[in-house]
């Protein structure tokens, strides 16, 4: 696969994806009572230390569901020159990320239409509004 697996992105991309939860006032008490009292630094580290507890709980479902579904874990970067080669060589891509699925800023809507076949991420993709709107009816 021409794809490549990178922790670096473009300058300027967050690292994270921010999320919007709600929670009633009495856990939200409970939150901040933990951090006055010192156990968290603020109310996200202690939402990102549950989640990372909740995910460490069912780390082995997580493992058996990736292999199931042949998905890549962690950050794959797709760049231009990596979809020129697979038109060049009259292949499509389909693309399955459990994690982030990045397409550089030049890859133009055609050029991701010739390569991408479909794209599956589960947590966030990062491509231009254009590449997107092309591939709208691609993405799963």
């Amino acid at each position: 696969m021409p794809a490549r697996s990178t922790s670096s992105l473009a300058p300027g991309r967050p690292v994270d994806e921010k999320i919007t939860i709600n929670l009633g006032f009495v856990d939200l008490g409970q939150i901040d009572l933990l951090v006055q009292e010192g156990f968290y630094a603020n109310r996200s580290d202690l939402i990102r230390a549950a989640i990372r507890n909740q995910l460490a709980t069912h780390a082995e479902a997580v493992r058996q569901s990736v292999a199931r579904k042949t998905l890549v874990l962690g950050i794959q970067h797709f760049s231009a020159d990596d979809f020129r080669a697979l038109q060049a060589a009259g292949q499509t891509l389909q693309i399955r990320v459990l994690g982030l699925a990045s397409i550089a800023t030049d890859v133009s809507p055609e050029l991701a239409l010739a390569a991408i076949e479909s794209i599956t991420v589960l947590g966030a993709l990062h491509a231009s509004p254009a590449v997107k709107a092309a591939l709208a009816d691609r993405i799963r």
